[in-house]
């Protein structure tokens, strides 16, 4: 259920080898090893609504400075995208485990015979995040146990409804997947050919912690920090040595 306050992680970013092609018209970039590789926002989008919404206009977080205008080439302006900037931290070929983002309000928690606050609102509306990567929109990925199958959809939904309370509940854990191949006419570079977010939903117990300066954790293996969770899920917690998801 949705209450006052929430933390955002992005607990996996893993980047691993692949083939694939580009489209035409947009320019390939090739990164070096540890180099940043921005995650961009563009408006959220409803099947139900078919309305779109800025990004920030729900309470996610946001990177200091405030978000903003990042488009990249004359056709995302002319299609009317409204592509903004991100907190997300991501690094070439950099595996990153139980990354913080921030603490955010999401407004009153859901009850009856109270209007709903804006995040419950987009969640039953269906809004889905449209994210973007080296100008490669996130795909969702699904499992399926019942037909051992893995689906893809675009963007993926802000929250969802349980099946049993029919309340609403927000995604605020996001495993990020980068795909890229070795460029063969530059050494030790790489392209980014594929970018899916796996988004889930955990109720942690959580204290806010002073430990949130970029600085503190820079040059280290330390994850950046906004809260010490008192639940950790089991990947994340610092007791155990395994850090896979």
């Amino acid at each position: 259920m949705l209450g006052r306050n929430a933390v955002a992680l992005s607990l996996a970013s893993l980047l691993q080898g692949a083939q694939g092609f580009y489209l035409p018209g947009v320019n390939p970039y090739s990164f070096a090893e540890g180099e940043a590789v921005k995650l961009k926002v563009n408006k959220m989008t409803s099947q139900k609504t078919l309305l779109p919404v800025d990004y920030y206009r729900l309470p996610f977080c946001q990177p200091e400075g405030g978000p903003k205008m990042d488009h990249e080439n004359l056709g995302e302006f002319l299609a009317g995208d409204r592509i903004e900037s991100s907190p997300y931290r991501l690094n070439m070929k950099v595996d990153m485990f139980c990354e913080q983002l921030c603490i955010t309000n999401l407004g009153r928690g859901e009850q009856k015979g109270v209007s709903p606050n804006k995040m419950v609102r987009a969640i039953r509306k269906n809004y889905h995040n449209n994210w973007i990567v080296d100008n490669i929109p996130a795909a969702s990925k699904v499992e399926d146990d019942s037909t051992v199958t893995t689906r893809y959809w675009q963007g993926f939904p802000v929250g969802f409804i349980a099946t049993d309370t029919k309340k609403a509940y927000v995604h605020n854990h996001v495993n990020i997947e980068i795909q890229y191949h070795a460029v063969e006419t530059e050494p030790n570079k790489a392209r980014i050919v594929r970018f899916t977010v796996e988004p889930f939903s955990i109720k942690h117990d959580f204290e806010a912690s002073a430990d949130d300066d970029d600085d503190a954790t820079e040059g280290t293996d330390k994850p950046f920090k906004v809260a010490d969770i008192q639940n950790p899920i089991e990947s994340c917690n610092p007791k155990l040595p395994s850090k896979e998801h």
